[in-house]
């Protein structure tokens, strides 16, 4: 864990924790969470007294949020506003704002009255002012950030720290109660909302959708996670579709189509949409507040009946979950006109409506008159607290969206029961005496932690499953599917551990916002596809990095990739499915954040699986081959390996003890170690005399110095493993210039080469694709005679072996379609380092084994 920030006089201090939300996680966790899950209630209207307060609400939360937007100091307005009380540089976005503010007033009423869990998802997060102003208004805000205070000091430390330097993002961040979704990249709010959901049987998850989010391809897919939701053992995703017309420049497309093609379109996606519309031509917020109300109870009867029917097996086909379409003016409340220019409404509105609110006095007066609309006198007293009439509107403590324990979900957070990895093991009798499938091992054990965690854990992939061998699961569990099944249909159920959908961003989203609210799992991929959600990936590092500094903020569960179908074995594939670079994008983070694994084994896999589902706060990246492959490690070797994460492989080489190699020979990744080890019997069998080192790398970040890296080396151990004299030749996994990077400092960097891939690849054989990028046994035998010196000159002749060996390869694969067999059968365990004599003179057509 890195060290936590110390606050300055602009940003919030920590205090302590939120206690609400501890005990309400312990209620939650033994299934005391709602006293009458779901109930029904008979719809009464939003009158007097009441309406009154929801909208009070509405216009404090309202006035807060521009005046984060917008000052620095006189937050009550007690004097008339000056050019010093505002903001030098003004930065949000007001024109959702008003809109998200809305319905939180609105679900508070609901969440009152239902006493109903609920997470609010809000996915225009540039709406942060209001979010905040919400967290302030129901007393979150100032439980955990004590300095700021429910009083006339304490909102000005509110309004000063928004978009300051040393302050809060814009963005519905971290830093604030309530949220597990930033939001300032658009797209993910549905796949976080239903990834909050599963599992959460009592819990509602209201999602805003923004309507320039709406245009975005995962929001577009995500419609489809209904299919995905089970009745009975789930919760309940609201999507709320806020169409205010407009982007940043642009008009919304689902705004300006004809009513009744977008009621058709949420109709198609298996949705029943109540559509709720005002605010416009100056029409009395209060009738906008009544529509509002009258929509939420009816679609809270129409859940509860839904879950009625689940709960008692009477559910037919699948569930038509309800939606809300609102229809409100862009910054909705603001001035209508600034400098001739219609506002409101408009595009103009997005984000700062009045951006030179100081130059004139005109612009300040502008800017005092807004504010002054929402009345502030009326909605706080005269120390500058909230008045009671309208914090009587929050929900009881832990019913708070700003303090439910779902949106810090350490705090829900139960340890896997894993069963022993060490019982699944393969045996292994000699180096590379036997062949399995790592991932096909590793499902084995998965469906035992499928069953030991039959409610905390699931597996996510783009119909990968099976095909990345993890199909053992199924004996556990099956995938959850909740449109029609067909009789010729496998493994497809209402409720099951396995999802599976053709989309890489609803996968990492889903799984995103069930590790937030406090559960594990695993995310399943092509190596090549995984780049598909290279954005997501880079917003939840970052999410972890800035949570690790807010002490409220509890650990949540690593999420883990497992990345099979790999570069080197997408020969049949082809181009397309050959990249490795998923791994350089993510060490690009925070290395507090990020951990990298090639496992080159099925027991290495099962030991780094195992360490990878009991960790926190990380991103695990782990790289595993899925076809069968040489089997090097006994689990007791394994273990150790592991836990050294990198090490010398002692029967691999024929290093003399007490005497410095004269050669290093490394590798990452289960391919690069099987050339490797190739390449060192080559040199055992034909230049017997040479002293070589093998090394294999599992944590890729081992490689790095320990003053970067937690994991890293230090400098005399990594010089010790890999001297600091001799030639290296380093066969790894991805890009070559990688390991060059994390190594750059070490003090042998010089003698560091590194063979990898370089962007050569087609549909070829498993070998020819190692040979187009240089990574072949011949090619590193050849490197080794390049680099020790003394041998260029005396191993000449087996220098031109080498070369001969790749073109009969070559050849061989041209004509027959595949690898020659003196490669294709080799094996470590049968070669006892017989070389290339016998390969050139009895290799033959006849497909034999003649290693």
């Amino acid at each position: 864990m890195t060290d936590q920030a110390t606050p300055t006089a602009e940003t919030p201090a920590a205090a302590a924790p939120i206690i609400a939300g501890e005990t309400l996680a312990a209620e939650a966790l033994a299934g005391a969470w709602n006293p009458t899950p779901w109930p029904t209630r008979a719809p009464e209207p939003l009158e007097g007294e009441e309406l009154q307060r929801v909208n009070a609400w509405w216009r404090a939360a309202n006035y807060l949020s521009i005046g984060q937007i917008y000052l620095l100091d006189n937050p009550l307005l007690k004097e008339p506003l000056s050019r010093n009380d505002i903001k030098p540089r003004l930065l949000g976005h007001w024109g959702t704002t008003p809109g998200l503010n809305f319905i939180y007033a609105h679900l508070n009423r609901i969440i009152q009255q239902r006493e109903q869990a609920t997470l609010y998802v809000t996915g225009p997060g540039h709406g942060g002012p209001g979010m905040v102003a919400n967290a302030y208004l129901d007393g979150t805000y100032s439980e955990v950030y004590s300095p700021i205070g429910q009083n006339e000091e304490g909102m000005k430390r509110l309004f000063r720290q928004f978009s300051f330097p040393g302050g809060i993002p814009s963005h519905d961040s971290p830093e604030t109660p309530g949220s597990i979704h930033e939001g300032g990249e658009l797209g993910y709010s549905l796949s976080h909302a239903y990834g909050a959901a599963f599992d959460n049987p009592n819990l509602l998850v209201a999602c805003v959708i923004g309507d320039g989010e709406a245009e975005t391809g995962p929001l577009a897919t995500s419609w489809h996670s209904n299919k995905f939701l089970d009745a009975a053992q789930d919760g309940v995703v609201l999507p709320i579709l806020h169409l205010n017309g407009y982007k940043i420049a642009n008009p919304t497309v689902l705004a300006r189509i004809p009513e009744d093609e977008l009621l058709d379109l949420m109709r198609g996606y298996g949705h029943n949409p109540h559509i709720v519309s005002g605010g416009f031509d100056d029409e009395d917020p209060l009738l906008v507040h009544q529509r509002m109300a009258e929509t939420l109870d009816e679609v809270l009867n129409e859940i509860a009946e839904i879950k009625r029917q689940a709960a008692a097996g009477t559910l037919e086909g699948t569930a038509r979950w309800p939606m809300i379409i609102l229809r409100t003016p862009k910054g909705w409340t603001c001035p209508k006109e600034i400098d001739g220019l219609p506002v409101e409404n408009t595009w103009r509105a997005h984000q700062v409506p009045l951006a030179n609110a100081r130059d004139t006095e005109a612009h300040t007066r502008i800017l005092e008159d807004w504010l002054k609309k929402y009345k502030p006198e009326e909605l706080f007293d005269e120390n500058g607290a909230p008045i009671e009439f309208i914090t009587q509107l929050a929900p009881r403590g832990e019913l708070r969206m700003s303090a439910t324990p779902f949106a810090n979900g350490g705090l829900l957070r139960r340890e896997l029961d894993l069963p022993d990895f060490r019982d699944y093991g393969v045996e292994v009798a000699s180096p590379g005496a036997s062949d399995d499938s790592a991932t096909k091992v590793l499902g084995d054990w998965l469906a035992d932690v499928i069953t030991q965690n039959p409610d905390n854990f699931r597996i996510f992939g783009p119909d990968e499953t099976a095909s990345n061998r993890l199909q053992g699961v199924y004996k556990s569990t099956e995938k959850q599917w909740n449109s029609a099944i067909w009789p010729i249909d496998e493994h497809l159920a209402r409720a099951g551990r396995v999802m599976e959908v053709l989309s890489e961003h609803q996968c990492e989203g889903w799984l995103e916002g069930y590790l937030l609210t406090g559960r594990h799992g695993i995310f399943n991929c092509y190596e090549a596809f995984i780049h598909i959600i290279d954005s997501m990936a880079n917003q939840h590092a970052k999410w972890l990095k800035v949570s690790r500094t807010i002490p409220w903020r509890r650990s949540i569960s690593s999420l883990n990739y497992l990345l099979s179908s790999h570069v080197w074995r997408q020969d049949h594939n082809g181009f397309s499915h050959q990249d490795p670079g998923f791994i350089d994008h993510m060490v690009n983070k925070k290395a507090d954040v990020v951990r990298v694994y090639l496992p080159v084994d099925a027991n290495t896999l099962l030991s780094t699986y195992d360490h990878c589902l009991r960790s926190v706060d990380y991103i695990n990246v782990v790289v595993a081959g899925k076809q069968p492959a040489p089997n090097w490690l006994t689990m007791q070797e394994a273990v150790a390996h592991c836990t050294r994460g990198l090490g010398i492989w002692p029967w691999a080489g024929t290093e003399v003890q007490g005497e410095e190699p004269d050669v290093v020979l490394a590798c990452a990744g289960d391919v690069p170690a099987l050339e490797t080890l190739a390449a060192a019997a080559l040199l055992r069998e034909h230049l017997p005399n040479l002293k070589v080192r093998v090394v294999n790398v599992i944590d890729l970040m081992r490689l790095e110095s320990a003053t970067e890296h937690p994991h890293g080396l230090a400098d005399d151990e990594f010089d010790t493993i890999f001297t600091t004299t001799k030639p290296v030749v380093f066969a790894y996994h991805g890009y070559p210039s990688l390991i060059h990077r994390l190594t750059y400092r070490r003090t042998g960097h010089n003698n560091l080469h590194v063979r990898g891939y370089k962007e050569e690849g087609t549909t070829t054989t498993p070998f020819d694709m190692v040979m187009l990028n240089d990574l072949d046994r011949y090619h590193l035998v050849m490197d080794v005679i390049d680099r020790v010196p003394g041998l260029a000159i005396v191993a000449a002749g087996l220098r031109q072996e080498m070369q001969d060996a790749r073109m009969r390869a070559r050849a061989y694969t041209r004509e027959r379609g595949e690898d020659i067999p003196v490669v294709a059968n080799w094996s470590w365990s049968r070669s006892n380092g017989v070389g290339v004599s016998q390969e050139s003179s009895t290799a033959d057509d006849t497909g034999g084994d003649n290693s």
